[in-house]
């Protein structure tokens, strides 16, 4: 079984931390193990084949669930949440590709350099452009490697559509995700109150969703989506029709040509300080 990382009360990432254990609604506490003879001594119908930690209460009262756990749903089951939510659609993309998009048209298109940006609406683009002119928003953070996968590349240059629809779509770098703590699983956050949170095969094929508005899960999801949104970098910032993809990481620049790439190095004026990520095409 996957663990999933919940939270930590710990500066450098080791202990204490909670996990749940994927599918089974247990959670795995992390901690220093108890070794006061005192305390043992005290404990209650121990088994054998049990250990004790010992972790902060802050622990426990910041990050464990209140609720029991939601079960996996179909994707579908939320796709009213999408017309209904009042004020924000926020998604986290954390995977290195989506087995949705190979499979689509779009990725033979663009594997042969066709520019997959401009194409026709769709059923999600219309949505997006009904939803924002009644003043809602969608938002999304991507989670980009150096150098991007294949998967990362073909969002990133079908990215401008949907910006142009209204959604506002930034990236941010894995390394520089890791270091801020962003989870490293899929979710949607309606409203900052329900949670849906993805679950993925080992292909990156969408199982379904957990839903959830357990007040712990909501709020770390609201912290991601506030530590992430503060240093990605915006679509806009990365791209414009253009022949030429010029590339940074780090403060190493670098250019490339390339067709229909529609990418560009930002100017000094707009550069993020966190702009990071050699967006180029292979």
């Amino acid at each position: 079984m996957a663990l999933r990382f919940i939270g930590t009360t710990s500066d450098d990432g080791d202990c204490p931390t909670l996990y749940e254990i994927e599918g089974t609604g247990e959670i795995l506490v992390q901690g220093d193990r108890e070794t006061d003879p005192g305390h043992l001594v005290q404990l209650r119908d121990v088994k054998p084949s049990e250990t004790f930690v010992r972790v902060p209460r802050s622990l426990i009262t910041r990050f464990a669930p209140r609720t029991d756990a939601p079960e996996l749903q179909p994707f579908l089951s939320i796709a009213h949440l999408f017309r209904e939510f009042r004020h924000t659609a926020w998604r986290l993309e954390t995977r290195r590709g989506y087995a949705s998009d190979r499979r689509s048209p779009k990725w033979a298109c663009w594997q042969a350099g066709e520019d997959i940006a401009a194409e026709p609406a769709n059923t999600w683009r219309e949505n997006v452009v009904e939803q924002t002119a009644a003043g809602k928003r969608f938002e999304r953070v991507r989670l980009v490697d150096a150098p991007a996968t294949d998967g990362q590349r073909f969002l990133l240059a079908s990215a401008p559509g949907n910006v142009a629809a209204g959604e506002d779509i930034r990236n941010l770098p894995r390394a520089r995700a890791e270091q801020l703590r962003v989870p490293d699983h899929d979710f949607w956050l309606f409203d900052s109150r329900v949670v849906a949170r993805f679950a993925f095969d080992e292909d990156d094929t969408t199982l379904g969703v957990y839903v959830t508005e357990d007040p712990a899960e909501v709020l770390a999801a609201c912290q991601a989506r506030d530590a992430a949104w503060h240093h990605a970098v915006p679509t806009t910032r990365m791209y414009q029709p253009s022949t030429t993809c010029v590339h940074r990481i780090d403060g190493i620049s670098g250019a490339r040509a390339r067709r229909n790439t529609g990418l560009r190095q930002p100017s000094a004026r707009t550069r993020h300080p966190t702009t990071t990520d050699p967006f180029t095409r292979k």
